[in-house]
């Protein structure tokens, strides 16, 4: 799907309002500062990190701070963070910074937050933070095709053992920014040390194929309790996985808190976000949890589930920098490979084991030993020789499941023994039946496990629960997707065993002559028969079992849900309803909608905390909508020139989806009315949709109005249907009405209740609700078809950015995930005027100039500059004030090519 964004993704000319956002963060003494960049050829190493965190924006890594904290302070790693984005799309509570302003504004406060765990580098990508959306593709598409090779560059800078990143998978409300960029550190963990892999790094750059040591997403599925014993107590849901703890509950002896306080003290930096309210972490230790981390691979030795050594908070360090005690000394590579990970019963597969010495230490007399479940056989010798420093050893294994084996994941362990001592690794496989069965993916599922397949991690695939919706009463066709996973031939039934309240045409049907390795969907059509059960997140997902028998013995069973979503029918109006706040007689004569569920945020305190009911109509070719709302407190009122960014005050949003067929909202309609502003009357907008701003200018004709009573409002809006991306498909129009609920004046809300209700609703069109408007036909010329989305493409640059350029001359990366300009330019020197700053810039062949002066207040003066050719250029910076004591100037270079450079030099 075409998108329509900008090719340049980088704001390229200096902001006027931002050069005083810059004095967010002070700058840095001249005396931190090299005096200037060198010449690529001579320039220092990069920095040299032990651990990076890779997220989307700020605040992603916060939930990390306390394990980050610890590690800092107890062994000296050095961590960095990855920020694809600046968070540009995101809200802002503390000012009217928008944009590449805000985009400032969010680094400072990441910088503020994560140097208080000891964190002081952070890499800022330049891709574009649009809207909030729940798809992987769509991010992927606007970030662009450079964003992995980015990612891999900083990786290959500056070669962190431990890379920890974010949950890659589309469940329901993770955000698809966090998606992907998990999916980037993921695939990066393996693209670094692949020589093939971007190879014009290695070509033209200098840098170096790097293999990190370990690999981690952020949280876990399981259960587990609070306290000292978290770690060890943790049980993942699927057994087979390695999931470690590190308790947030320890004390910090230089800060005198725990760690977890420290933590909650660096989440309130994101006071832009609304965070700088968060209650305080309980004060006692034992009800305070753990970071958890699954580890997603492993090049290294790591503590065997289990042990002591997992449950303690080094657990994730060892092997990679810190070694346990009786282990094999750091340096050592220990990994298994199997020959295939879905695996069959009966069916005979590889394990290779392969094993290296430190590069300067040997390991001796080495020996591998597989572990595997009861009644499993093993062949094959794990002996390795002596292994010499820098040598390597193989070992491979014949490894054959029992004939009985039962379907699911399975652990294969291998234990090393060395005169140096031991070591532990595994490794998942899934014992799969002949033919497998499951109710059809949604699409970004099905994408998200071709993602898992190409990048070599088929362990993160399956962990996305089987769901798929169909409207309260209504009925669809489910697809059960069969797989021939055997060498032959195979044929067989299917049979679904529904739950009370739905039916089937047909619960049982055939699939022949299904070939090895092909699939075949096998149709049912389905449909809820008691309409009184209930829908959304009140107890909306409905288990059902798929069984499949294969012909000639043996069967399996799958458990997905099928998920309800409230159900209306719009009635036709007779006459057009007068768009003025209030009801008319038989205006309204459909039945009322409740939207009083709470699908996230705090709960109601009570009806008249929040609650609301909503009416719908159409009439000719426009759609209306009437909502009341109870609401004792009203949020701030902001400013009509401020209406948007809904979610941070009281607002009514109205999604439509014309077709119900979206897989995500860029081809649908969102709206939403404030109503209230400062100036008094309603304001709307459109968000996160095909088209995003102002409601008059991206929804022309559509009319709002609203009035205010004790402790409620009511909010009236006319859609056109014209202004819908594509025609109203009137037996099947996604639906949705929620309501944003603040009771502070802080710019923050605390409550979401609305209609169809799940968590991330608003970015899920397949989870609203589905209206029928009878009666009602588009315009034949209407295309189906929905316009290309509208995309926001404004993010800041880093070379706008003093505090990332201060940065890149202390860490000598380059400034955004660039390669290293070539020719590259440098600050000669820089003398003080009355009112500018004379700089003279030396460069190697045409560019672009990025100039601060800075001092410990912040940036007292700015410039950019185009340079035509080599040679030194100077360039007179205009100041607000007189620099102080100490000032100096900063400059970002970018060359033709994309290349960039950071340089400094102290103003005389």
């Amino acid at each position: 799907m075409p998108i329509n964004v900008s090719a340049a993704r980088r704001s390229a000319a200096p902001l006027a309002a931002a050069a005083l956002v810059l004095g967010l963060l002070p700058a840095l003494p001249a005396s931190a500062l090299p005096a200037s960049a060198l010449p690529a050829s001579a320039a220092p190493a990069p920095v040299d990190l032990d651990a990076l965190f890779v997220g989307a924006h700020p605040d992603d890594e916060s939930g990390t701070l306390s394990t980050l904290g610890q590690w800092n302070e107890d062994h000296g790693v050095r961590a960095g963070v990855v920020t694809v984005t600046r968070g540009e799309g995101g809200g802002n509570a503390v000012g009217p910074e928008e944009g590449p302003a805000l985009g400032l504004l969010r680094e400072s406060e990441e910088r503020a937050a994560v140097g208080k765990a000891g964190v002081r580098e952070v890499f800022n990508l330049d891709d574009v933070d649009f809207y909030y959306t729940v798809s992987a593709p769509l991010t992927d598409q606007v970030w662009g095709g450079d964003t992995l090779e980015k990612v891999v560059r900083v990786v290959r800078q500056t070669r962190p053992e431990i890379i920890l990143t974010m949950d890659p998978a589309p469940t329901p409300g993770n955000h698809g920014n966090h998606q992907e960029a998990a999916r980037l550190a993921i695939a990066a963990f393996y693209a670094a040390a692949d020589p093939k892999a971007f190879p014009d790094q290695i070509k033209k750059e200098g840098l170096r194929p790097f293999a990190p040591a370990r690999l981690f997403t952020s949280g876990a599925r399981g259960t587990g309790q609070a306290g000292p014993s978290c770690s060890s107590t943790y049980k993942p849901n699927n057994p087979a996985q390695n999931v470690f703890g590190v308790w947030s509950g320890r004390t910090s002896p230089s800060r005198g808190r725990t760690w977890a306080a420290v933590e909650r003290e660096a989440q309130r930096t994101y006071a832009s976000q609304g965070w700088a309210g968060f209650p305080d972490v309980p004060s006692d230790p034992a009800q305070l949890g753990c970071d958890f981390f699954t580890q997603v691979d492993a090049r290294v030795p790591f503590p065997e589930p289990g042990s002591p050594a997992a449950a303690a908070p080094t657990n994730i360090l060892d092997g990679a920098l810190t070694r346990a005690e009786g282990g094999v000394p750091l340096g050592t590579r220990f990994a298994l490979r199997t020959g295939e990970f879905d695996v069959r019963p009966g069916a005979a597969f590889t394990v290779e084991a392969e094993v290296s010495a430190p590069p300067k230490e040997e390991l001796g007399r080495s020996k591998v030993a597989l572990r595997v479940p009861d009644g499993w056989q093993v062949s094959g010798s794990g002996d390795l020789g002596r292994l010499r420093a820098g040598r390597s050893g193989k070992a491979a294994f014949k490894v054959t499941p029992p004939a009985q084996a039962a379907p699911g994941r399975v652990r294969l362990a291998a234990a090393l023994t060395t005169e140096r001592g031991g070591g532990y690794t595994d490794r998942q496989v899934e014992v799969s039946p002949p033919v497998r069965a499951a109710q059809q993916p949604l699409p970004q599922v099905a994408q998200y496990e071709k993602w898992t397949a190409e990048v070599g991690v088929p362990q993160l695939g399956g962990i996305v629960p089987s769901v798929l919706t169909l409207p309260s009463g209504g009925g669809r066709e489910v697809g059960v997707v069969v797989t021939n996973v055997s060498g032959e031939t195979r044929s067989g039934t299917v049979r679904l065993d529904l739950p009370d309240g739905f039916t089937a045409e047909q619960t049982e049907a055939p699939f022949e002559d299904l070939a090895a390795g092909e699939s075949t969907t096998v149709p049912f059509k389905v449909t809820n028969s008691d309409p009184s059960l209930k829908t959304s997140n009140e107890g909306g997902d409905y288990a059902y079992t798929i069984t499949t028998t294969i012909d000639g013995g043996g069967s399996t069973t799958a458990r997905p849900a099928l998920e309800l979503v409230p159900a209306t029918t719009v009635p036709q109006a007779e006459t057009a309803p007068a768009v003025d706040g209030a009801e008319g007689d038989g205006e309204y004569t459909g039945d009322p909608i409740d939207i009083s569920r709470l699908w996230e945020g705090s709960a109601c305190t009570s009806a008249a905390d929040c609650s609301g009911t909503a009416r719908v109509a159409w009439h000719g070719d426009t759609l209306y909508l009437l909502v009341h709302v109870k609401d004792d407190v009203l949020g701030t009122p902001l400013a009509a020139s401020d209406c948007k960014r809904h979610w941070r005050t009281d607002a009514v949003e109205v999604t439509l989806d014309p077709r119900g067929t979206s897989e995500n909202t860029s081809t649908t309609f969102k709206t939403a009315v404030l109503p209230v502003t400062a100036e008094g009357p309603p304001c709307f907008l459109r968000d996160a949709d095909n088209r995003q701003g102002p409601g008059e200018e991206t929804a022309p004709g559509m009319k709002v109005a609203s009035t205010t009573g004790d402790g409620e409002y009511t909010v009236e809006l006319s859609i056109p249907m014209e202004v819908l991306p594509g025609a109203v498909d009137p037996g099947h129009l996604g639906l949705n009405i929620l309501v944003y609920d603040s009771d502070t004046q802080d710019k923050t809300g605390q409550t979401r209740i609305g209609w169809s209700t799940w968590g991330g609703v608003q970015g899920d069109p397949y989870r609203w609700g589905v209206a029928t408007l009878p009666g009602y036909q588009p315009p034949a010329d209407r295309p189906t078809t929905p316009p290309d989305p509208v995309i926001p493409d404004t993010a800041l640059s880093s070379l706008d950015s003093p505090q990332t350029l201060e940065q890149a001359v202390r860490v000598h990366v380059p400034p955004a995930g660039a390669p290293a300009a070539s020719p590259a330019a440098r600050v000669l020197t820089a003398s003080a005027g009355r009112d500018a700053v004379r700089v003279r810039l030396q460069a190697g062949g045409p560019g672009k100039a990025h100039l601060f002066v800075r001092d410990a207040e912040g940036t007292a003066g700015s410039k950019v500059v185009t340079v035509s050719r080599k040679g030194v250029t100077t360039v007179t910076v205009p100041v607000t004030r007189a620099p102080g004591k100490g000032a100096n100037v900063l400059a970002g270079w970018e060359d033709r090519g994309g290349g960039t450079a950071a340089s400094s030099v102290t103003v005389r």
